[in-house]
Order: C-alpha cells, then sequence, then structure tokens
C-alpha cells in the first residue's frame, strides 16, 4: 500500500527563489474529488501520471501513483472536472529536505503552497525563512478543492 505523510505551508516572502530550480509546468485535473477518494490525472512536464489518493488522517493518507503515456494523460484532462489546475513546481533543497513550492496559475493565480513529503508524522522540521502559516489539515488548499472553489474567488 502507498502511503503519502505531507505537511502544506503557505509563502511568507519570495526569498525562496534563490535557491528554487527551474521549475515545471504542471496541468492536474480530478476524475474524482470525493472528500474521502480522489482520482487525479496530471501532466508533469512532459510525463503522465494516474493518482489515486484515500481520505486524508491527518497528515496521512493512501496513495497510488501510476505513469501513464503522456496523449491519454492529455486526453483524459478533457474529461476532467474544471477549472483545470495549473501551476508551476519548484524544487527547493534546505538543510536535506526537498520541498516542492507550487505557484498556481489560471484561476489559483496569487496562491503560493510549499509541500514536504515526510517519513512519519512525528518528524521535526526546521522551517526556512521563506515558509509562513501551516494549511496541512485546511481542506481549501487541496488541490482537489480548488476546483469548486479556486483562489480567485476567495477573500484575502
Amino acid at each position: 500500500m502507498g502511503v503519502e505523510i505531507e505537511r502544506k505551508f503557505l509563502i511568507k516572502n519570495d526569498s525562496w527563489k534563490s535557491s528554487a530550480d527551474n521549475g515545471v509546468q504542471i496541468k492536474q485535473g480530478y476524475l474524482n474529488s470525493d472528500k474521502n477518494r480522489t482520482v487525479r490525472v496530471r501532466v508533469y512536464g512532459e510525463t503522465g501520471f494516474l493518482t489515486i489518493k484515500g481520505k486524508n488522517e491527518n497528515l496521512t493518507r493512501q496513495e497510488f501513483e501510476y505513469e501513464i503515456p503522456l496523449d491519454d494523460a492529455n486526453n483524459l484532462l478533457e474529461l476532467c472536472e474544471m477549472p483545470i489546475i495549473e501551476k508551476m513546481r519548484y524544487i527547493i533543497v534546505d538543510q536535506g529536505n526537498n520541498w516542492e513550492l507550487d505557484v498556481f496559475e489560471g484561476e489559483n493565480k496569487g496562491l503560493l503552497v510549499a509541500e514536504i513529503e515526510l517519513n512519519s508524522e512525528d518528524h521535526q522540521l526546521e522551517l526556512p525563512a521563506w515558509v509562513g502559516e501551516e494549511v496541512s489539515t485546511d481542506p481549501k488548499y487541496y488541490n482537489s478543492s480548488l476546483i469548486s472553489n479556486p483562489y480567485k474567488n476567495w477573500d484575502v
């Protein structure tokens, strides 16, 4: 069984940019965005993926991810709930940890979220200076929630 343990944070300043890689374009959509399970299609650069995730239990959930042909992924995106999630993902290595920082585009332009996958929920983590408020358990920051309530509609 695949398991994902992930924490999510907002970004409080632009100092992450000096440590980030060149980034990769991501387009993803949801064939099913039910709160108990999601089925996601993702085009990550030039690679397609199909991912099934279970319900969050604190910071942990089941996750099964499979590479699929790029043409299949692009065709499946057309079947997904709208809008499609568009973002640039940057990898930042800080103190031996790989952070994924997403800069959202399209309907969610203006939202920046950093994620880190951990080996256990009680993993002690020293946060980089650019990391702000933790939003790991706030459902409105789940990518699957950004379909029905995109960032452009938030009162921020």
